[in-house]
């Protein structure tokens, strides 16, 4: 989030040491601590008063150290029409995701939660932009020709609620399941659920040529 600080003067000087700020908060993040401005200034060996001259407080730095992922897909251009290998290939890069990015994304949960239900949607952390269910959505597009009557929006939200920093939040630290094990829940959920979309469409297409 740019201040109009860093849009004069020097401005590659300027994007150098924004950049040096949000590396030392994102590595005190990975570290444990929810560092304030003070601390990520002290680490990156910058001034705690130019430190305040990008981010005027806590809430700015975090969400600047919050990794913004902007991949329309996770598919690459040679992905399988198999709806279940796609959902797969997705939930694999999603997970992966999940572990690369836990600290920040644990951030990200807390500033979500603490935020007041009317903050405008560009000033959301990246958690609740929705960028996972249009991945999701995009891995179940085969179904658009295949299974036309199964809600894709509606399946990609149930497999989101599934597959991300909250519910690997809960795995980890409350039901104490490994990392591995946790990615393994949520690759196997994402395709229990599509595999229940698709019984319950052959299931009512059974049920509709046998009232005929």
């Amino acid at each position: 989030m740019a201040v109009p600080y860093e849009s004069t003067g020097r401005i590659r000087q300027k994007q150098r040491t924004r950049d040096a700020l949000v590396e030392a908060a994102r590595s005190l993040l990975e570290s444990g601590h929810t560092p304030t401005v003070e601390q990520s200034a002290d680490a990156a060996g910058i001034s705690r008063t130019t430190a305040y001259r990008y981010f005027p407080n806590q809430r700015h730095l975090l969400l600047a150290a919050i990794p913004t992922i902007d991949r329309p897909s996770l598919l690459d251009q040679d992905a399988p029409d198999d709806v279940h290998a796609r959902l797969d290939l997705v939930m694999a890069e999603q997970t992966e995701i999940l572990r690369r990015w836990e600290p920040q994304l644990r951030a990200a949960l807390r500033l979500s939660l603490d935020q007041e239900p009317q903050t405008p949607r560009e000033a959301r952390p990246v958690l609740r932009q929705g960028r996972a269910i249009a991945w999701i959505e995009d891995a179940l597009a085969p179904l658009a020709e295949s299974h036309p009557h199964i809600d894709r929006r509606r399946l990609a939200v149930a497999i989101r609620a599934g597959c991300g920093i909250e519910a690997w939040v809960w795995m980890v630290d409350i039901a104490g399941v490994s990392q591995v094990e946790a990615a393994t829940l949520m690759r196997e959920s994402a395709q229990a659920l599509l595999a229940a979309a698709l019984a319950q469409t052959g299931e009512a297409s059974r049920s509709q040529h046998t009232s005929e």
